[in-house]
């Protein structure tokens, strides 16, 4: 009978536990058919996009539409009873951008396509009008030097003229083989060709503009290719008081061949943009807060700043629309987790992570109580691939977790466990270099690399809603298991192979300082 009735209880004790096993795998299962049906079918992506990007536009670090940005995402937050707020990590440089106008006007009248680059001084108002000079090829930086003052009262041309407009995409499907290996060498001789005549000025990228702009140049003019049709990149300018400016391949070129040809093209910029002087600078937090583990944290992040050749749709805005919308859904399906949930809007990525490498400075409890981090920062495209950034037990937490995520959206990704922690080219990096478990949720390309990444095509038609949706799903998934998951993920690190260049055992990346005022040389 004493056997009979132990046995009772321990068959009543596995019966509970399976219970427990079970109820919970239904509940994991009902809620993430919940978060699927939310995100098909009440999607918020449009409206944020057309609030973000159409209303709002770009956002330099420094500007006021990143202040603006800031503002309207702690409103979006708080209006879905997620507590927000902007917390300032440091001050940058204030600059407002203007109108940029460009036009030849000589020897025809024609407007070209073009804007100033980022932190450029302005024309005060004004169009000038002057005519065109190019770098010459000279035999060092001594005869340079002596044609330096032919500068004065002109625009100078500092970019190679590209022999091409056409990618090598379509090169290659159109061209014969003899034609395209042809225009191939002839552009490699000439890069080549430009690159010594520029170092044999005895100046870098950076300090010819400025030696330019003190031996009297009007502005500086240049065409930085991005290798699509119609695309440049759009970074900052090294000039102090004269604008520089960046014109299209396409218009470059005829201003560029006018010059070579001696026919003294002119041309008129107005720049109109507004100094600001040094202004704080904010990363935007919201938060559910958990309920039974309030100190330990799963954490959503990417970063809100952009360059402002375009209106920084795909980096990051379609990040920052993924994680707004996962928190979104998260708060109304799953109000009270397990874990704290935070996500992070990072100022100054493209500066050198320095929000997010500011809020790990500042914040080293919720590094600390950090169950898993994910941020997504490389455009438009569905999440194709997770590494473990060289967390040796990565692929048990992160492998259980994905196991749960819909086939529709899981089949479409790879895995690499342990990985490696990489270069830190976004702002996992810094929490990784922390040793917290940091994750890049990594996506298709969608030509982001030459069309959107930093150029002036990165806008809102470039994005793909129903890829959106699909990372909405997959992060706002991995952040309820995150948060559920009865254990607490594993920091230990694997050990990095030998770095075949240098024969030397791989390093972890070291945790690196924000710079918290910037801009201004």
């Amino acid at each position: 009978m004493l056997i009979a009735r132990y046995l009772g209880v321990f068959m009543g004790l596995v019966s509970c536990s399976l219970a427990g096993i079970l109820n919970a795998q239904n509940n994991d299962s009902l809620i993430i058919q919940r978060i699927v049906a939310e995100a098909n079918q009440n999607s918020q992506l449009t409206t944020l996009a057309h609030e973000l990007l159409d209303v709002i536009g770009p956002r330099l670090v420094g500007s006021p539409k990143m202040q603006q940005a800031n503002n309207w995402a702690v409103a979006k937050y708080k209006g879905w009873g997620i507590d927000s707020r902007n917390e300032k990590w440091g001050e940058w440089r204030g600059w407002d951008r203007g109108i940029s106008h460009i036009d030849l006007v000589y020897p025809r009248v024609k407007s070209l396509e073009g804007m100033q680059l980022a932190w450029s001084p302005s024309t005060n108002g004004k169009a000038v009008t002057a005519e065109t000079i190019i770098v010459p090829d000279l035999a060092d930086s001594v005869a340079f030097d002596k044609w330096l003052p032919a500068v004065k009262g002109k625009f100078v041309l500092i970019s190679m003229n590209q022999p091409t407009g056409r990618p090598d995409y379509n090169w290659t499907e159109f061209a014969t083989k003899e034609s395209f290996d042809k225009m191939k060498q002839q552009r490699a001789a000439q890069t080549e060709a430009w690159r010594k005549r520029i170092a044999k000025t005895g100046y870098t990228a950076r300090t010819l503009p400025l030696a330019l702009e003190k031996a009297g140049a009007l502005g500086i003019v240049m065409s930085n290719w991005s290798q699509g049709f119609g695309v440049n990149k759009i970074f900052s300018a090294y000039t102090k008081k004269v604008p520089t400016i960046d014109i299209s391949l396409e218009d470059y070129g005829l201003v560029y061949r006018l010059t070579e040809n001696s026919q003294k093209p002119k041309m008129s910029i107005r720049a109109e943009s507004k100094e600001m002087g040094m202004v704080p600078t904010f990363n935007t937090i919201a938060e559910i807060k958990g309920t039974e583990k309030p100190d330990e944290y799963v954490m959503l992040s990417a970063h809100f700043d952009s360059w402002d050749g375009a209106s920084g749709a795909t980096d990051n805005g379609t990040g920052t629309f993924t994680m707004m919308e996962a928190m979104r859904i998260l708060k109304k399906l799953y109000p009270n987790p397990k874990r704290t949930i935070l996500v992070g809007h990072w100022g100054s990525e493209e500066q050198g992570l320095n929000g997010s490498r500011a809020f790990v400075e500042d914040h080293p409890e919720i590094v600390k109580g950090l169950q898993a981090l994910f941020n997504q920062d490389n455009g438009t495209g569905r999440v194709s691939s997770i590494s473990g950034q060289g967390f040796l037990n990565s692929y048990s937490y992160i492998g259980k977790w994905l196991s749960k995520v819909p086939d529709s959206v899981r089949s479409h990704i790879t895995t690499s466990f342990p990985g490696s922690p990489g270069a830190g080219g976004s702002d996992f990096a810094s929490f990784v270099a922390a040793g917290a478990p940091a994750f890049s949720l990594s996506s298709l390309s969608w030509s982001y690399g030459n069309y959107t990444w930093h150029t002036n095509r990165d806008t809102y038609d470039k994005i793909v809603f129903d890829d959106l949706r699909n990372n909405v799903i997959l992060t706002a998934v991995l952040a309820y298991l995150a948060s559920e998951d009865p254990t607490t993920t594993s920091r230990e690190r694997s050990i990095l192979p030998v770095n075949p260049r240098t024969g030397e055992p791989g390093q972890w990346p070291e945790v690196r300082k924000a710079t918290r005022k910037g801009g201004v040389d």
